[in-house]
């Protein structure tokens, strides 16, 4: 197996912790772990019990159980934990999918999301979407380009890094061809319970099909990214077995306190992610007019869900130059959209932060180097 260079954690891991304004952050405020063991009055004293030995590989129960209440037609044994998202994405792909298989992925998209794919020997269509349409997937695509060897579509929704949310209708033609043809869906669903509007949520796809496959995580809605903690939620026994087994070829199994904390964090999502949410909407009417008062500047596509969105420079601008400028001359991160290999203009901002205020400040106070 050969894996090239990871664009995006490159890029963070030479800035992140030494730019003092980042603002390209994919994830949400977090807690400190005195302020989610405060949500529940024995929690401080259970993580304090905790016994540190092996944990069960397939998860500890009681977290499996809330993360099943997640969705409607799941149960806690078809919940499998894992470290993070990286790697569920991994093990999904290196237990389901072989040389030859074509996989269909929603793009732009995470680097790892079709490069481990590659690297098995799969062929990847990328299923592009465009800022001048509003980033919408188009369905006759996908059923121009499925073949009899297609084996996976994955699906990003709420996306990473656009903010696009498709309609429930657009998922049940997506639905429908997964049945007619036979493709199983990997749906990337980090930021769901982020939607600006809750009667906008989709339905968890493995709610909606019987051999769709969930990935969720701690990180992004809920603010818990130290916790590195992520699942799969799927009907497909097969395919959850596959996973379950390759697993021991990874992780094994997890940590025991962020598989505590996490359960306490769920229990009390209602409460995370509403604070989360009051956070991005305020950040979003900041933008909106941060980028009103700069259209000369910058295209700016309102987002749909979660607390990032992908705007341009206008006229063409260089986004490597414009994000260089402002690492070495303001402290300012933003993220160029050639790190997820888009051509053009586009740049990642986040917006999931308390401190957005005084980036935008920053941000504003610098954009003479666009001149």
């Amino acid at each position: 197996m050969h894996l090239p260079p990871f664009k995006l954690e490159h890029y963070f891991a030479r800035y992140e912790f030494t730019v003092p304004f980042v603002m390209c952050s994919s994830d949400c405020e977090t807690l400190s772990v005195h302020e989610l063991l405060s949500l529940e009055p024995d929690a401080a004293k259970e993580l304090q019990d905790l016994r540190l030995g092996y944990t069960e590989s397939l998860g500890n129960p009681v977290l499996r159980k809330e993360i099943a209440s997640l969705y409607d037609e799941v149960h806690a044994d078809q919940v499998l934990i894992h470290t993070g998202a990286e790697e569920p994405i991994f093990n999904f792909v290196n237990s389901t999918l072989q040389a030859g298989d074509h996989m269909i992925i929603h793009w732009p998209s995470y680097q790892s999301l079709f490069e481990v794919a590659r690297s098995v020997g799969c062929e990847v269509t990328k299923w592009e979407t465009r800022e001048q349409d509003r980033w919408e997937l188009d369905v006759d695509f996908l059923k121009d380009n499925l073949r009899a060897n297609t084996r996976v579509v994955i699906i990003n929704c709420p996306h990473n890094p656009t903010g696009y949310l498709m309609t429930k209708g657009k998922q049940q033609e997506i639905d429908r061809l997964s049945r007619e043809h036979g493709f199983i869906i990997f749906s990337d669903e980090v930021y769901r319970f982020s939607e600006y509007r809750d009667e906008e949520r989709l339905p968890g796809w493995c709610d909606l099909n019987e051999t769709a496959v969930s990935l969720g995580v701690m990180s992004k809605t809920f603010g818990l990214a130290g916790l590195r903690l992520g699942w799969i939620a799927t009907r497909n026994r097969k395919v959850y077995e596959e996973m379950a087994g390759f697993k021991h070829y990874t992780s094994i199994c997890n940590s025991a306190p962020s598989e505590l904390l996490a359960a306490v964090a769920l229990r009390n999502r209602g409460t995370i992610a509403s604070r989360n949410r009051k956070i991005i909407l305020e950040n979003l009417d900041r933008l909106n007019s941060f980028f009103a008062r700069h259209d000369r500047l910058f295209n700016w596509q309102f987002p749909k869900a979660g607390p990032i969105a992908f705007p341009s420079l206008t006229d063409g601008r260089d986004v490597e130059k414009f994000c260089h400028d402002l690492i070495t001359q303001a402290g300012v991160l933003l993220l160029p959209g050639s790190v997820y290999s888009v051509a053009g203009s586009n740049f990642r901002i986040g917006f999931g932060k308390k401190d957005l205020p005084l980036c935008l400040e920053k941000l504003e106070g610098s954009l003479h180097l666009l001149a």
